[in-house]
C-alpha cells in the first residue's frame, strides 16, 4: 500500500464530506436572514415560523459542519507536514483570517442569536444573525483565497526553495480566488435553493394528503385548518408556499450565477492550467471541437483510449477565449511541454522515499475530470430545470397530491449538492501530479509549484494513514447518520417541532420566560 494513496484518499473522503454541510450552510443562511428581516419589519407570523422552521435546520447543518471541519487542520501537519512547510508562509494569512476575524465574528454572533431570542431587542437579535451569516460568507472567501493559490500561485518568490509571499493584497484578489468564489456562492444559493424547495413540497404535500388544503373546480388551492393537529392552521400553508417559490426563484437566479462565474473561471483555467481542461474535454489533439461524449480507458491518463463520439466544431474556442477559430492545444501537445519544464521524473529526493525517480504523469484522471466537469454542469442545469417546474405546477397555491412528484421533489434536494462535489472533485484530480499547480505565464509565478507526491508526510506508514482513514470514515459515517436522523426530524415535525411554544394559550410568541434552549436544540 501507497502511503500517497491512502493519504490522497483520506483527504479527499474528508473534505468532500465537509463540503456538503458548507454550502448548505452558506445557501441556507442568507435566506434566513432575509426571513427574519420580513419578520421584523412586517411583524407577519407566517415569516416569524419560517426564520424558526429553516434557522433550526441551518443551526443542525452548521454544527456539523464545524465539527467535520476541524478534522482538516489536522490532516495538514500529520498526513502533509511537508505540503505545511512549503505554503505555511502564504496560507498563514489568509488562515488566520479565516480563524480570528470571520469564524470568530460567525460563531459569537450566532451564539447571541441562539439564545437571544426574546433576550435582545428585536433589531439587535437580527443584526446577530446577518453578522453571523456575513461571517460565513468571509470565511468561506478566506478558505478559497487559500485553495485558489495553489490552483495559481501569486504574490510571492522564491527563497531557497520555498514560496515567501511579498504582496498580501495580491493573494487576496487572486484573479483564480474570485472567480471560484463567486462560483462557490452562486453554487451554495442553489443548494439552500433546493432544500427550501424539496422540504416545502413535502409539507403541502402533506397538507393535500391529510386532506387539510384542496383545490377548487378551476383548480386553485382551498386551504384549510386541522385544528386537533398543532400547527396545521392557515398560516401554516402559507410558510411552505412562500418558502418554495422563492426557493424556486433563488435557484434559478443561483443557476444563472453559476453559469456566468462557471465561464470566466473556465477561461482562467485554460489560461492557468491547460491540461486540467485539455483532459476535461478529453481534447487529445489540438483544435477547436468541443466533446460532447467521448468513450475510453476509465483510469486512462493518456489519450491511447479515448475515442470522441460527438464533437461540436468551435465551442471548445468559446469557451476558452470567446470565438470560434482560436485552437487549444490538445493533451498530447501539452505533455511534451510539461515534460520540458518540470521533468519527466521526480526528483531523486530521501524525502520521496520509493517514489523518488518515478516518471511523472501529467495527464490527470481524464474520466474523473471529463464526466466531473459534466456532472457538474448536468446537475446543476437539473436544478435549475426542477426550480422552474416548481414554479408552474405551484402556480395554483399548492403542490399536486401525486407521491411520485413528491418524491422527485425530495430527491431533487441531491442534485446541485451533487453538482457541488462533482465541480470540486474536478478541480482538485484536474490539477494533478500537482498539489500546487505551477503558472509560467505573466499571471503567475514561474517556478512555484510542488508535485503531491513531494506533499505528503514522510515519515507517516501505510499502516498508521490507514488506521487514520478507517477511524476518520467511521467517525464521519455515524455524525452523517446523526446529521440525517436530527433533520428528518425535525422536517416530519414541522413548524411545531421548531416552535414548541406554538399556539399555547397560555403565552405569544414573545414571552419572555420560554425556554431558550428549546430553539436551539
Amino acid at each position: 500500500m501507497d502511503p500517497l494513496e491512502i493519504a490522497r484518499w483520506q483527504f479527499g473522503i474528508t473534505t468532500v464530506y465537509h463540503f456538503w454541510m458548507v454550502p448548505l450552510t452558506l445557501g441556507l443562511g442568507p435566506v434566513v436572514a432575509i426571513f427574519q428581516t420580513v419578520w421584523v419589519r412586517t411583524g407577519n407570523e407566517r415569516y416569524l415560523r419560517m426564520t424558526k422552521f429553516w434557522g433550526k435546520l441551518y443551526l443542525i447543518n452548521f454544527i456539523l459542519g464545524v465539527a467535520t471541519g476541524l478534522v482538516q487542520e489536522f490532516q495538514f501537519g500529520m498526513a502533509w507536514s511537508e505540503y505545511s512547510r512549503f505554503v505555511g508562509d502564504v496560507f498563514g494569512a489568509p488562515l488566520a483570517m479565516e480563524g480570528l476575524l470571520a469564524f470568530f465574528f460567525e460563531s459569537t454572533f450566532l451564539g447571541l442569536w441562539i439564545f437571544g431570542w426574546d433576550r435582545l431587542p428585536k433589531r439587535v437579535h437580527l443584526a446577530c444573525l446577518w453578522v453571523a451569516v456575513a461571517g460565513s460568507v468571509a470565511s468561506a472567501y478566506f478558505i478559497i483565497v487559500a485553495n485558489s493559490w495553489m490552483q495559481h500561485p501569486v504574490g510571492v518568490e522564491l527563497v531557497d526553495g520555498r514560496p515567501v509571499m511579498t504582496d498580501v493584497w495580491a493573494v487576496l484578489t487572486n484573479n483564480t480566488a474570485v472567480a471560484a468564489y463567486t462560483h462557490t456562492i452562486f453554487g451554495a444559493l442553489g443548494v439552500g435553493a433546493a432544500f427550501l424547495i424539496g422540504i416545502s413540497w413535502y409539507q403541502l404535500w402533506q397538507r393535500r394528503r391529510d386532506g387539510i388544503d384542496s383545490v377548487d373546480a378551476e383548480g386553485r388551492v382551498v386551504v384549510g385548518e386541522a385544528p386537533a393537529v398543532r400547527g396545521r392552521d392557515a398560516a401554516d400553508h402559507g410558510v411552505w408556499i412562500t418558502s418554495l417559490r422563492i426557493g424556486a426563484v433563488v435557484a434559478i437566479v443561483g443557476f444563472g450565477g453559476v453559469a456566468i462565474t462557471g465561464d470566466l473561471q473556465a477561461k482562467l483555467m485554460f489560461d492557468q492550467q491547460p491540461m486540467k481542461m485539455a483532459a476535461a474535454e478529453a481534447a487529445c489533439q489540438t483544435g477547436t471541437a468541443f466533446s460532447v461524449l467521448a468513450i475510453g480507458d476509465v483510469g486512462a491518463t493518456d489519450c491511447d483510449d479515448v475515442v470522441g463520439l460527438i464533437e461540436i466544431p468551435g465551442v471548445l474556442s468559446f469557451l476558452a477565449h470567446g470565438d470560434f477559430d482560436t485552437e487549444i492545444k490538445g493533451v498530447n501537445d501539452l505533455i511534451p511541454e510539461y515534460q520540458e519544464a518540470y521533468g519527466t521524473h521526480l526528483p531523486d529526493d530521501p524525502m520521496l522515499g520509493e517514489r523518488a525517480g518515478d516518471e511523472i504523469t501529467y495527464v490527470p484522471l481524464m474520466a474523473v475530470t471529463y464526466w466531473g466537469f459534466r456532472l457538474m454542469i448536468g446537475f446543476g442545469a437539473l436544478a435549475a430545470f426542477a426550480a422552474v417546474v416548481a414554479l408552474w405546477l405551484t402556480r395554483t397555491g399548492t403542490v399536486p397530491r401525486s407521491k411520485r412528484i413528491m418524491q422527485l421533489a425530495i430527491f431533487g434536494i441531491l442534485a446541485p449538492f451533487a453538482a457541488n462535489s462533482a465541480g470540486w472533485v474536478f478541480t482538485e484530480m484536474g490539477r494533478q501530479p500537482f498539489v500546487v499547480a505551477p503558472n509560467p505565464n505573466p499571471s503567475g509565478v514561474d517556478g512555484v509549484f510542488m508535485f503531491t507526491a513531494a506533499a505528503v508526510s514522510p515519515s507517516a506508514t501505510a499502516g498508521e494513514l490507514l488506521f487514520s482513514l478507517i477511524s476518520l470514515g467511521t467517525v464521519y459515517g455515524v455524525l452523517m447518520v446523526v446529521e440525517i436522523v436530527l433533520l428528518t426530524r425535525f422536517v416530519r415535525g414541522g413548524v411545531a417541532a421548531a416552535m414548541p411554544d406554538l399556539h399555547r394559550e397560555d403565552e405569544d410568541h414573545d414571552a419572555s420566560d420560554g425556554d431558550v434552549l428549546a430553539f436551539a436544540y
